[in-house]
């Protein structure tokens, strides 16, 4: 078998979706080292891979101005003559990335609606695996069945940036998410966080549109340990920071896996969506909690919605407070 020189990875989702991609990248870095890995990413993920070791070059497609700015992308990429494409991603917009991409041999979905025309489509199954183990079915007639986990690098800068932060036992809370019902409620937040032990120093992490939300947290509990970092680090800088967490509690969002990409503890809450999907948390340590009650409407859907749609989220508001306090302290289980 001659062994690509060259290999493009596609990837244009949201920020969870690159991170989980970047086992595709240790596989392929681990498995050929000799060849010269590219990534491509919505514009505002570069900087996960910001100084990879692993990674030569960062493509940005950036959606504004879509059509123009696809077709300048397309020819960067052929300018490149890769020997592979790896799409990961299943829309029309990257399959015309791969298809006029000139690489010798092109790779992606079934689902991609124009996967006919890659080299090798690959089925496309939802149940049953892990999206790290889905994607690697996509690189696996180039490097076997090895198999490794998703990896960030954040610099000896970022890890330096927080540094002043680990001078006590802490955990990290991620309260926010695109999707309502994805997100476990503000009050349930607010609940735990007032039962938590005081040896415990709690840092609120998210994106700057989440600081008012973290903000009506701090202001809720009787806690007095709690500092809102949201809008003040990096995604690089969040992960260095959840790295040396007593524990990481978030939600079924980008936050869970970038404490994968670091292997830090994590406790992820699935609200309206369930680990079957394949987006769990995969550090060595990690919890999943989840409702104890039986719920017909759950999952209402791979995503989340807006809202409720049977009107009473019951999927997040019968998690109790003590199941996120058994991750962390010993505490009876709830009946």
């Amino acid at each position: 078998m001659e062994y690509p020189r060259s290999i493009l990875i596609i990837q244009t989702a949201f920020i969870g979706d690159v991170i989980l991609a970047t086992a595709l990248i240790e596989t392929l870095h681990h498995a050929l080292p000799e060849t010269k890995l590219d990534f491509l990413v919505r514009k505002g993920n570069e900087q996960l891979l910001l100084d990879h070791p692993h990674v030569r070059n960062v493509l940005v497609f950036d959606k504004r101005n879509k059509y123009t700015n696809l077709v300048r992308l397309i020819l960067k990429i052929r300018e490149s003559h890769y020997d592979y494409v790896i799409n990961v991603q299943r829309f029309a917009t990257t399959g015309l990335m791969t298809v006029f991409s000139g690489a010798k041999v092109t790779i992606g979905f079934d689902k991609n609606p124009l996967s006919f025309l890659f080299t090798k489509k690959i089925a496309h199954h939802l149940e049953g695996l892990h999206e790290v183990q889905r994607n690697h079915r996509l690189i696996e007639s180039i490097v076997g069945k090895d198999r490794y986990r998703p990896r960030l690098y954040p610099s000896t800068e970022q890890f330096e940036r927080v540094k002043p932060f680990k001078n006590q036992s802490f955990i990290t809370v991620s309260p926010a998410s695109v999707w309502f019902t994805k997100q476990y409620p503000v009050e349930k937040w607010i609940e735990f966080l007032s039962v938590l032990p005081d040896r415990f120093k709690v840092f609120l992490l998210g994106a700057f549109n989440d600081q008012a939300l973290c903000e009506t947290i701090v202001t809720g509990t009787s806690n007095k340990n709690l500092v809102n970092l949201a809008g003040e680090l990096s995604l690089l800088e969040s992960a260095a920071l959840m790295k040396d967490a007593d524990m990481n509690y978030v939600n079924d969002s980008a936050p869970m896996h970038l404490a994968s990409a670091m292997n830090a503890p994590v406790t992820a809450i699935f609200c309206s969506t369930v680990p079957a999907f394949g987006f769990g948390p995969l550090s060595d340590k990690s919890f999943i909690i989840e409702t104890i009650e039986k719920l017909d409407c759950r999952p209402c859907g791979l995503h989340g919605h807006r809202s409720c749609p049977e009107g009473h989220f019951n999927c997040a508001l019968t998690i109790q407070k003590e199941q996120l306090l058994a991750t962390i302290v010993r505490v009876e289980p709830p009946l």
